[in-house]
């Protein structure tokens, strides 16, 4: 290659280097990450709620499982029996935490979103189980309804209730290490979900 390709190559170099870094990744894991997360835990939470409703509703008001459907399927029972439902949600969360594990770039944030992307794997598992029996009407170990394999041993609304939490819980504590990285650690690139950025950029500069 001469002086006049090499020259010619530079700015080719520089125009993918600017296409990569504008990319849907490239934005939701640089100055999106903070807003996705926000619409990501809103997902999430609201989701909790359906959930913590449904237990409130066996355990406190004793309601017969079959009618504890939470707040959606009180209103649309059908929702509460669709697999599809269920099995939409836990590939959404399943998708969710694997195009924002990126902007994770600590050692901590980064350990405990990855381990809560593995559980969510194996519920996301367990959930196409449930929507694979739905679809060919056959039930696993001749069950009278869609039965995963985890469920063969503990009733299905615990279960899910238990695969909800462990995955939660290294959400949150991820999310605590990205939001107050230690000082070891800095936010990489233009993320803004660090408390001590979203403070500097805050307070005014006096310059002389």
């Amino acid at each position: 290659m001469n002086a006049a390709d090499a020259a010619r190559a530079v700015p080719r170099a520089h125009a993918r280097q600017q296409g990569g870094a504008d990319t849907l990744s490239a934005r939701l894991n640089g100055p999106w990450h903070e807003t996705a997360l926000r619409v990501f835990m809103a997902i999430v939470l609201a989701h909790w709620c359906e959930h913590l409703l449904q237990g409130f509703q066996i355990y406190v008001l004793h309601w017969p499982v079959p009618a504890a459907r939470g707040l959606l399927g009180y209103f649309y029972p059908w929702l509460i029996a669709s697999e599809s439902l269920h099995y939409g949600y836990a590939l959404v969360m399943l998708v969710g935490l694997w195009l924002l594990r990126p902007g994770f770039t600590g050692v901590l944030d980064r350990r405990w979103w990855t381990i809560a992307l593995w559980i969510q794997f194996w519920h996301h598992i367990e959930h196409l189980l449930l929507i694979g029996q739905a679809t060919i009407g056959h039930n696993l170990a001749g069950r009278p309804v869609p039965t995963s394999i985890v469920q063969l041993f503990v009733p299905r609304v615990e279960l899910h209730l238990f695969y909800n939490t462990i995955v939660f819980i290294p959400m949150v504590i991820g999310m605590y290490f990205h939001m107050f990285p230690p000082e070891s650690e800095s936010p990489a690139g233009n993320c803004t979900c660090a408390w001590a950025s979203g403070l500097e950029s805050a307070v005014p500069s006096f310059g002389a």
